[in-house]
């Protein structure tokens, strides 16, 4: 983190991260310093309800888990090309510290520790993760593959950078792209035949086409139709599989990785939390940029859904846990249906109880932690996942028609979760003032709950390691409200929300991180999480 202030907030920074974090290991670390490691994060008994499930549906669930657990598979394949080798030879060692190396391997889904600066665990691997991952050769460097790219036709070009393509080295000097039907194909045969199978089995004709046009998108690589129907899917199971998320690919940001999510659908909070949607157009009208650069249309585009989680895989369970997604990704999809939201309200609770609350006890002072608020943390994580669709999506730069993700590269999933973090402050904000309504609480309050509770849950975020793209973004956000003096540090160490600055603070930044977007400016993007 990097700071611009006295030498006593940086003291009672590197303070705090002891404290929550700890370090880096120095060393390869033996089996007991692996079992602290681990211990970082706590072991959480998830309980959900299956009893209201449909027969039909009760058949379909041991499926799609068994097709979610298809997905660790693929996606072991994807963080590094000796990955599935070495995983192998972990599960051989049964001594004491095989068994402790093999834990925190099955937590990270790879041999970095992404709580430590993805910094290796193992020895005989790379000191860091790879930033290609498996999508790229290894060893293979930005300019080259960029140079490579650029000298496409546009056809070939769209596929170099195509979520779902990998890029193979030929011969010495050249490359190719792959599709993921090729590279997977196994693996991807078993995921659509157990798709396909749960398929006939449910009863919900929305879960059926999903899981259907699912399958085939797996064998041909062609994924608007099925991410159309899981646009559509309003089913008591509802299921999230296949390639979304391109935080694994730290050279461009292009390349999709494998995650699965078997939910149960909660109807009374997703009717409660469904009129959230019928303001996004009010909010993106009132963003803090030029009215050129707002969505004119966002309308009912943003299908909201509060479930409880069954099984994660892949992509969607390694390392921190997710507390909510907001997808699909690709943008010729979410220009045509939006994004739909989906909030995991048992893994949110769980959060809240073993790691919000006891990082306020350490990082606030005392009269400020009774305004820690689960439905304040709750609210802000939909709101963040909502406002993921709002600001600029499809651009110009120099005259081109792009995106902000193809500008900015692998610097976009910083800057866009930093930017949904704090627009989902400006939209909680704004919904409080908004007169007329009652979704959210109202007055210096429920202020005050809102902000203190995400003083704290930046903390929270801050731990996940500046290797991943929340924590970065939020680097970005803590380091700019202590700027602005909006979060201030106490001489005892704890920190506080300066409720006569914080509104503006949030509003500024929020202008800077859409204007980034909104111009493509990846200079700016890069000066600002430097």
């Amino acid at each position: 983190m990097r700071m611009r202030k006295p030498a006593s907030l940086a003291g009672a920074l590197a303070l705090l991260a002891t404290t929550l974090q700890g370090a880096p290991p120095a060393k390869v670390p033996d089996a007991a310093e692996l079992a602290r490691m681990a211990a970082r994060l706590s072991p959480t008994e998830i309980r959900v309800d299956l009893s209201a499930l449909s027969p039909g549906d009760r058949k379909a669930l041991p499926k799609l888990i068994q097709a979610s657990q298809v997905i660790n598979d693929i996606f072991l394949q994807q963080v590094w090309s000796k990955n599935v080798a070495l995983y192998a030879s972990l599960k051989k060692d049964k001594t004491p510290l095989g068994r402790e190396r093999l834990n925190y391997y099955w937590i990270n889904k790879g041999p970095w520790s992404l709580l430590d600066e993805e910094t290796a665990f193992l020895p005989g691997v790379p000191q860091k993760k790879p930033a290609g991952a498996a999508f790229y050769p290894d060893g293979a460097t930005k300019a080259p593959i960029e140079n490579w790219m650029k000298g496409l036709p546009e056809a070939e070009r769209q596929k170099a950078q195509s979520f779902f393509t990998v890029i193979k080295r030929v011969a010495d000097t050249g490359f190719k792209s792959v599709p993921f039907s090729q590279v997977y194909r196994s693996d991807l045969e078993r995921a659509a035949r157990l798709l396909n199978e749960a398929a006939a089995l449910t009863d919900n004709a929305t879960l059926k086409n999903f899981l259907k046009t699912r399958a085939a998108a797996f064998l041909s690589d062609e994924y608007t139709e099925s991410d159309i129907a899981w646009m559509d899917l309003d089913a008591p199971l509802d299921v999230t599989i296949g390639p979304y998320e391109t935080y694994n690919d730290g050279l461009f940001g292009y390349k999709a990785a494998f995650e699965a999510y078997v939910n149960l659908r909660d109807d009374q909070e997703t009717a409660r939390l469904g009129a959230f949607s019928n303001h996004l157009q009010e909010i993106e009208n009132a963003l803090p940029i030029p009215p050129e650069w707002r969505n004119p249309k966002i309308g009912a585009l943003a299908p909201i859904r509060v479930v409880n989680e069954v099984f994660a895989a892949g992509d969607g369970d390694h390392g921190v846990q997710t507390a909510a997604y907001n997808l699909p990704n690709d943008e010729k999809v979410t220009a045509q249906k939006g994004t739909k939201r989906v909030m995991l309200k048992n893994i949110q609770e769980a959060k809240f109880k073993k790691v919000l609350l006891p990082i306020a006890a350490k990082a606030l002072p005392l009269e400020a932690q009774s305004q820690i608020s689960f439905d304040s943390f709750f609210t802000h994580i939909l709101a963040h996942e909502l406002t993921h669709g709002l600001g600029p999506h499809q651009i110009k730069v120099d005259g081109r028609d792009t995106t902000p993700r193809h500008e900015l590269k692998e610097l976009y999933s910083a800057i866009e979760e930093a930017k949904a973090d704090v627009t989902g402050l400006f939209a909680v904000q704004f919904l409080m003032d908004l007169p007329g309504t009652n979704l959210v609480p109202k007055g210096p309050e429920a202020e005050g709950k809102l902000y203190t509770t995400f003083l704290a849950s930046a903390f929270r975020t801050l731990r996940f390691g500046t290797g991943d793209a929340h924590a970065r973004g939020m680097a970005v956000q803590v380091n700019f409200l202590l700027d602005k003096g909006a979060f201030r540090v106490n001489p005892d160490g704890t920190f506080s929300v300066d409720f006569a600055k914080i509104k503006d603070a949030v509003k500024d930044l929020d202008r800077a991180l859409l204007t980034i977007e909104a111009t493509g400016d990846y200079a700016a993007a890069k000066k600002l999480l430097d």
